[in-house]
């Protein structure tokens, strides 16, 4: 990809597989994708891998104008400390104007405990135990303060805290959000930031048990894309993707879930089920998301498992008129709306 000539409007899917793990013989990296328009991107996740998949694709991250985090799911973010860190190499000339980083606050609130727990689980540093994206990157880079401190004293490289601007987005207050008793009231999205190249609106999605968790639409000139981060069938989805050039929608196979697990019916095990049932959209439902809205791409993304063939995924979406696709990771897809 010649990133440095001409105009373009399209999205690079940097990584495709979805769950927090090492998949075994996996092509596809962590989840993360770019939306790049005229001479720059955006950064939606950052997945395991997506520093070098960045580099792959010919993506050079001095042209970086925003990074957007749907929620705060580690196979989600896992990489944002890498981009903080790596960041100071090649983005020094942004100290007037930092790198905006935008993702869910505080949740202010511990989800509940599953009903399948026999004891109630000790939470993770009780002192702070949901802290939202700022909180978040600004302690990612004080664990690393010898390294930086190293970069910053002996080689006068800028302070990553400088270089970006972490944010948490705040939900409308006459949204009636709350973590665990409304985390996905029905709402119209909301812009979240803009600028001379790019609109980006927001929704609340249903990933419990987390919360908030986003979608995004980036809305330019040529056309527009929606990305769902993680979540079940939401109904906020389907408004959000109206009409939408290109819908980015996680996809799992409940088959894969139910094999995984057969046999096993200790409390973890049964828990795990439970979530993915809750948390994520079938391959059918992905493709009621992209039929409601008229959109007129959809491709699946977060692939869960990630080594099923592209027969395994097509084989759902029949009753799906516009165009569908399976992509493999760096594939380059655009969103502009077809002629009629």
């Amino acid at each position: 990809m010649d990133f440095t000539q001409g105009e373009h409007h399209h999205v690079v899917t940097l990584g495709t597989a979805g769950g927090p793990r090492f998949w075994r013989d996996s092509s596809r990296k962590g989840i993360a994708t770019a939306i790049v328009v005229e001479d720059g991107f955006y950064l939606v996740d950052c997945g395991h891998g997506v520093g070098r998949q960045l580099e792959q694709a010919g993506l050079p991250l001095s042209a970086l104008k925003g990074v957007f985090i749907t929620h705060l799911h580690s196979d989600h973010t896992v990489d944002l400390n890498t981009v903080g860190l790596f960041g100071l190499y090649e983005l020094q000339d942004r100290l007037d104007h930092p790198v905006p980083i935008f993702g869910p606050g505080d949740r202010g609130v511990l989800p509940a405990v599953s009903p399948r727990a026999k004891t109630s689980p000790q939470p993770i540093a009780p002192e702070n135990p949901t802290p939202g994206t700022r909180s978040m990157f600004n302690q990612l880079m004080s664990a690393y303060a010898t390294n930086l401190n190293d970069r910053i004293i002996d080689s006068l490289r800028p302070s990553p805290l400088d270089l970006f601007n972490a944010q948490d987005i705040d939900i409308p207050a006459e949204v009636g959000f709350h973590a665990n008793d409304q985390p996905v009231p029905q709402m119209a999205p909301f812009e979240v930031f803009r600028d001379e190249h790019v609109v980006v609106t927001a929704t609340l999605v249903e990933h419990p048990p987390i919360a908030p968790a986003f979608a995004f639409r980036f809305d330019t000139a040529q056309g527009s894309v929606a990305i769902s981060g993680d979540t079940t069938y939401t109904p906020n989805m389907v408004t959000l993707s109206q009409g939408a050039g290109l819908v980015l929608h996680e996809a799992i196979n409940f088959d894969f879930i139910e094999q995984m697990y057969a046999g096993k019916h200790d409390e973890t095990s049964r828990a795990s089920v439970d979530h993915h049932y809750k948390s994520h959209t079938s391959v059918q439902d992905a493709v009621r998301v992209a039929r409601e809205a008229g959109a007129h791409r959809l491709a699946l993304h977060h692939l869960v498992p990630e080594f099923d063939s592209p027969e395994q995924w097509t084989r759902f979406a029949v009753d799906y008129s516009g165009e569908f696709l399976i992509p493999d990771d760096l594939d380059v897809i655009g969103f502009s709306v077809p002629d009629a």
